[in-house]
């Protein structure tokens, strides 16, 4: 029988490893979740149904002072204040029912690290069995710890935090503790986090937030986008074989590895139609969060009342086209998700890698009216490297190291506007999903370089090249400048995008590179 006494947490009824079938009816008999009509288990985060960027910490010690870029984003702790939370959190978990996995992350044996989960919530060890790697540690060492307690309810002045709630991140100790939230988000992305530290730092090899898919010929491309942008739905492919939803590193055998075992995927207006591999991966084991069920228990995925987040966590196996072990070749092709309110950029364009390293440290995607109180106009929303919360090291090493491998490998990388057309956001339209999709398999399938060679328009702003045609989608969506109705308006949207980009790269300027800032738009 597996011990805690080492954490001291005592005299808990432990449940190790379990399979998902006990967790579902563990979490079914205690009243904390539903099934639904499909026998899926369905749970509510609470009153967190998402991270909560502002309450995620890193302690600040030998190991960490000198290379965390420290800031709003990574925001240093006090060790000593560690220990205290460490030490409350063993006894509130002591005489507990406890649900202990061991597991590791990252399919590069090279890389991988051995995790130990301890949770309080038997559904928050049902996501754990779904997204990391599946494996016991076999009497192996644990290389990282996660203690995770949503029903802790602490002191913040005595705790040291802002709020009841946190997630802090030890990489001297190699553990985080995750107190006062059952949004299982954090818990994927606590990991994530140690991985963006310790991949660079240690090993050279460069952490991405992205998505990846490969051919039957082995050609591999890499999504990067923000929540809403379309990285999850465009790398399930029915054509392709999926790598990876979400994280993954490149390393110097230009070897792309997933970090998981698993998808996490929004489910907010999802259908068998539209994202039919998605939709047909939520069956038994899967976890469903924060979604709304009728009397028959029928999941009305349209329903957002709950949350805007509403989410599936399943193992990747689940996809039909899934690729195991998680690897792929050096990438051909990366693509840049965005989702621009503002409707200004064009659905694709080409970039040059200095334009890349800008456009990736910029990280740019937009916040929609409505979505949020107090906002009546698209807002530009910003994430350096596409996943700034879970970035340590300042985004500058990563864009270094990215560009570096674009160089290195010859990978094309292209911008692709998710988002509106012919107009912002309530005057003109969101571009289909069908186009968009046509549009990566030209790029994918080389159509599109090759009816396009010598073809393509340079943006008169953003100075990136612009395809003239593309199978099976009307020419006058590739430009929006015959989508608009206005010039002047279209100018001065764009116009008013640059500065917003520009603005926001000032932070990055002294601490990145020549060529990142060559890439930027010319107004």
């Amino acid at each position: 029988m597996i011990s805690l006494d080492q954490y001291k947490i005592t005299d808990s009824k432990i449940h190790y490893n379990s399979d998902p079938k006990d967790l579902y009816n563990i979490t079914f008999s205690k009243g904390l979740g539903t099934l639904t009509s499909d026998g899926i288990l369905s749970v509510s985060t609470g009153k967190f149904t998402g991270r909560s960027p502002k309450d995620r910490y890193i302690v600040k010690d030998e190991k960490t002072k000198n290379k965390v870029w420290w800031g709003d984003i990574n925001r240093p702790f006090d060790e000593i204040l560690f220990s205290k939370i460490e030490d409350k959190l063993s006894k509130y978990l002591s005489g507990k029912n406890l649900f202990v996995r061991d597991c590791s992350a990252c399919a590069s044996k090279n890389s991988q690290i051995k995790i130990r989960t301890i949770c309080e919530l038997p559904w928050n060890d049902l996501f754990v069995h779904n997204m990391f790697l599946r494996d016991s540690l076999e009497d192996k060492q644990v290389d990282w710890t996660i203690i995770c307690a949503p029903n802790f309810i602490g002191n913040s002045e005595e705790l040291g935090t802002d709020n009841s709630n946190f997630s802090i991140i030890n990489f001297s100790k190699k553990k985080i503790l995750i107190g006062g939230t059952a949004y299982t988000g954090e818990i994927k992305k606590g990991i994530f986090s140690v991985l963006n530290f310790s991949l660079p730092v240690n090993e050279n090899i460069l952490p991405m937030h992205c998505s990846a898919n490969t051919s039957e010929k082995g050609e591999t491309s890499i999504f990067f986008g923000l929540s809403g942008t379309g990285k999850t739905t465009l790398s399930t492919d029915k054509n392709r074989k999926l790598i990876g939803d979400d994280e993954h590193g490149w390393n110097s055998d230009n070897t792309i590895f997933n970090f998981e075992g698993g998808c996490y995927a929004k489910v907010l207006n999802l259908s068998r139609e539209k994202e039919p591999d998605i939709y047909n991966a939520i069956r038994p084991s899967a976890l469903l969060e924060n979604v709304i069920t009728d009397k028959n228990g029928v999941v009305d995925y349209n329903d957002s009342s709950i949350s805007q987040n509403s989410r599936v966590s399943y193992p990747i196996h689940h996809i039909k086209n899934s690729v195991y072990p998680s690897f792929g070749s050096n990438p051909k092709n990366i693509f840049f998700l965005t989702a621009d309110a503002f409707g200004v950029l064009p659905p694709i364009s080409k970039l040059s890698p200095s334009q890349a390293a800008y456009h990736f440290i910029s990280g740019y995607t937009s916040k929609l009216a409505g979505t949020e109180v107090g906002i009546n106009d698209p807002i530009p929303n910003f994430s350096a490297c596409f996943g700034a919360p879970f970035m340590p090291l300042h985004p500058g090493v990563y864009a270094n190291m990215l560009t570096d491998k674009i160089n290195n490998c010859q990978v094309n990388v292209w911008l692709v506007n998710t988002g509106w057309i012919g107009g912002p956001f309530g005057v003109g339209k969101r571009i289909s999903l069908k186009y968009t999709r046509n549009i990566i398999d030209a790029v994918n399938n080389g159509e599109l370089h090759k009816l396009n060679h010598g073809k393509y328009r340079e943006h008169s702003i953003f100075k990136f090249k612009i395809p003239i045609v593309c199978p099976k989608v009307p020419s006058n969506i590739l430009s929006q400048k015959e989508m608009w109705k206005d010039d002047k308006k279209l100018y001065n949207s764009l116009v008013n995008l640059a500065n917003h980009f520009k603005n926001n790269f000032d932070k990055y300027k002294k601490d990145v590179s020549v060529d990142a800032l060559k890439g930027g738009p010319v107004l």
